[in-house]
């Protein structure tokens, strides 16, 4: 129990002053350290604070110029779809044009076709292959080919026209990347230490494989830019070729119609002429045939004035021979009566042959005047197709500029 309520041992006096010295020095050298790292830290807080808000100017200088890039490409986006969209909307009208020019083809093209086969019911002589047909069959061959061009280039101008909407997609995509970009941008620019909402997010300092370079960045826009550029450039160009071949189409196609109606003129003119020479030379040939009728009736007559003639000088022959015995001499009278009976006899065979060539002649005066009137009714036929049928329905034929 005594060792254990034992005292201390005590310290001599110059241990005492060592040891208040030593915790003297201590201090004094924890005072310092402490001085010195508060002026570090000072001077620590102090650069950092201008190293922050240098690097967050930087920072917001860079958002600044990134916006203005932004801004930038977008207002060449906006522009060059603002461009694509008016000249597809233009597109689009030339395109009614053509399939207006291609339709108004349609109607000349069958009323052509027709026109053939109409003069394909001309009759005999009539079914020739004259001018008219040759300029019929080129003024077909003219219109078929302005359909197929016109279906080719409205074929190409689709495919322009679809070529323009997908560089007009692109630009509203990218637009669209970038109108997100911007207002993102233009949020972060807006952001200061003090602004409410801010805070700390997990693992945004990393940099996402699928980003792109600032360089890939510009060409991405580019390309989009020059896309636009190249297929509203190649718009304008088949626009000023559909301008060309719509013009230089209805002036073909007008040049055919007007040479064909001109072909159609002069031969409904050769054909009336044609038709009334035969008219007059079938009022001449029935005049003829009258003529030759009345001729056929004065032989007829003649021939049958003859037998009073012949009965007489028969009868006085026959009335002679009963002359008695040395009376019935040949006296000049009975050589004068037979001469008188063969010559009777001679003239009525004359006037019987001329009969026969007459009747031949006549009956050759019918078969051309029935050769004559069908002749006329082919010209009559010929110029009802022409003039009646072809020519009034080729005057609805309207080639217009579209």
């Amino acid at each position: 129990m005594a060792k254990l309520l034992q005292l201390p041992p005590k310290f001599l006096p110059p241990e005492w002053h060592i040891a208040n010295k030593t915790q003297y020095s201590s201090a004094e050298a924890q005072r310092s350290r402490s001085e010195r790292l508060v002026d570090e830290s000072q001077r620590l807080v102090d650069e950092i604070e201008r190293t922050t808000r240098k690097t967050q100017s930087d920072v917001n200088k860079r958002i600044e110029q990134r916006v203005e890039e932004i801004k930038f490409w977008k207002q060449q986006l906006d522009d060059k779809l603002d461009q694509i969209v008016k000249e597809t909307e233009v597109l689009v009208m030339f395109k009614t044009r053509l399939e207006k020019a291609l339709q108004s083809c349609k109607e000349p093209l069958f009323i052509v076709q027709e026109c053939l086969l109409n003069r394909e019911r001309r009759v005999g002589i009539d079914l020739v292959h004259d001018e008219v047909e040759r300029e019929l069959i080129k003024e077909t061959e003219v219109l078929q080919g302005v359909i197929a061009l016109l279906e080719r280039t409205l074929e190409q101008t689709d495919e322009q026209i679809r070529l323009n909407r997908s560089a007009k997609y692109n630009l509203e995509m990218d637009l669209k990347d970038k109108f997100t970009a911007l207002t993102i941008d233009d949020y972060c620019s807006t952001l200061n230490n003090n602004t409410p909402d801010i805070q700390y997010a997990q693992n945004v300092v990393t940099v996402d494989n699928s980003s792109v370079s600032p360089d890939e960045w510009v060409d991405f826009s580019n390309v989009n830019v020059e896309k636009a550029d190249k297929q509203r450039n190649n718009s304008l160009a088949l626009r000023a070729l559909i301008d060309s071949i719509l013009s230089q189409t209805a002036s073909d196609m007008r040049k055919q119609s007007k040479t064909a109606n001109v072909a159609f003129q002069n031969r409904v003119k050769e054909t009336k002429d044609a038709k009334a020479k035969l008219e007059v030379h079938l009022a001449k040939v029935m005049e003829e045939v009258n003529s030759q009728e009345k001729n056929i009736e004065t032989l007829k007559k003649a021939i049958l004035g003859k037998e009073g003639p012949a009965k007489v000088a028969a009868t006085r022959l026959e009335t002679r021979t009963h002359r008695p015995n040395v009376e019935l001499c040949r006296d000049r009278v009975q050589y004068r009566l037979i001469k008188e009976v063969h010559e009777i006899h001679h003239n009525i065979q004359r006037l019987k042959d001329m009969l026969a060539e007459a009747e031949k002649e006549l009956k050759g005066l019918n078969r051309q005047q029935l050769s004559l009137e069908e002749e006329i009714q082919v010209k009559a036929n010929t110029l009802y197709i022409d003039e009646v049928l072809c020519m009034q329905m080729r005057e609805s034929i309207s080639i217009n500029n579209f």
